[in-house]
Parts: structure tokens; C-alpha cells; sequence
């Protein structure tokens, strides 16, 4: 987070525009688009280490191949979304304007730490794990806590995944259930 925010001031400072209440909310939203890259590289590279019992290393780079992509693609997408705002005339594009560089630099530059820095933290700093081990403080009341919690999540993700396999093996049966959902609402 503070190398994007550095270099997000960096380049507000580069061309010109100044710290203020605009400028701030774009910051504050993009801080967390920019947490979620780094979210999605970590738990990545976990989910590798746990499954395959790879080196942090060896799951750090099998993760990036696998998510770069993405990266660089939510990237460019949200960057689409907001480049148009500093091309808009009049009052409403100057103010626009500085909205729209401070949210582009900062996704790409979050793009680019979850695409160098966060991999080298990884590579660096997790723990290796056996397979199918997950990081996880196993004493104290948070590791309580934390193990009661994945305990009920993986329940609530396999009954899901239960749910899902059912409506492909029956998708008419499922079908029929939406469109009678859609007849009571109009009915109502």
C-alpha cells in the first residue's frame, strides 16, 4: 500500500494536481482495488504451496503464470473505465481529470507491486507447507477462533459445491423452479 500511494502522489505531483477531497476519494477507492491484487497473489501462491507441497519459491512462480494475466487484465479493464473521465470537457472534466489520473495511476501501479514486489515478498517470506497444510495459528484463542471458521466455510463450501453439481445434473428440474419463482413474482 505505500509504494502505491507513494508513487500515486508521485504522479499527481508530476502533472500538476493537488491533494484534495477528489483526489482523496479516488485514493481511498483505489486503495482497495489495490488490496485485492495483493490478495489474490498471496492466497494463490498458498493455495499451491497446500495442494501441491511446493517450495514458496516453485508456488510463486507457478502462480504467477497462472494469474498475470488476470492481473494485467482487471487492470486495463478498471483503467477503461476511468481514462474517458479525463478526456470530458468543460468544469466537469477538469475535475473529473484529476479523479481519473489518480485512480489509473494507482491501479497501475498496484498492478505492477502485485506483479514484482507481492511475488518477491511471497517468494521470500511465507513459510513453506506440507501438502495440504494451510497457514494458520493453530494455539491461542485466535487459533481457535481462525480453525472454527475454516472448519465452517469449507462445510458451507462443499455443501455449495453440492448444490451446483445437482442444478447441472438436473437443469430442467432447476429451470422449472426459476420460472415458477418468476410467475409467483408476478403474481405478487
Amino acid at each position: 500500500v505505500p509504494v502505491v500511494l507513494l508513487g500515486t502522489f508521485g504522479v499527481l505531483a508530476a502533472f500538476g494536481y493537488s491533494i484534495n477531497t477528489l483526489t482523496m476519494f479516488a485514493l481511498v477507492l483505489a486503495i482497495g482495488l489495490l488490496v485485492d491484487d495483493a490478495i489474490v497473489v498471496v492466497e494463490n501462491v498458498e493455495r499451491i504451496m497446500s495442494e501441491e507441497g511446493l517450495s514458496p519459491l516453485e508456488a510463486t512462480r507457478k502462480s504467477m503464470g497462472q494469474i498475470t494475466g488476470a492481473l494485467v487484465g482487471i487492470g486495463l479493464v478498471l483503467s477503461a473505465v476511468f481514462v474517458p473521465m479525463a478526456f470530458m470537457s468543460g468544469s466537469t472534466g477538469v475535475i473529473y481529470r484529476q479523479f481519473s489520473a489518480t485512480i489509473v495511476s494507482a491501479m497501475a501501479l498496484s498492478v505492477l507491486v502485485a506483479i514484482v514486489l507481492t511475488p518477491a515478498l511471497c517468494a521470500t517470506m511465507l513459510k513453506p507447507l506440507k501438502k495440504g497444510e494451510h497457514h494458520v495459528a493453530h494455539r491461542g484463542l485466535a487459533g481457535r477462533f481462525f480453525n472454527g471458521f475454516n472448519r465452517g466455510f469449507d462445510r458451507t463450501s462443499e455443501s455449495y459445491q453440492r448444490g451446483v453439481r445437482g442444478i447441472i445434473h438436473r437443469p430442467w428440474r432447476f429451470m422449472g423452479i426459476v420460472a415458477a419463482l418468476f410467475m409467483l413474482m408476478g403474481v405478487l
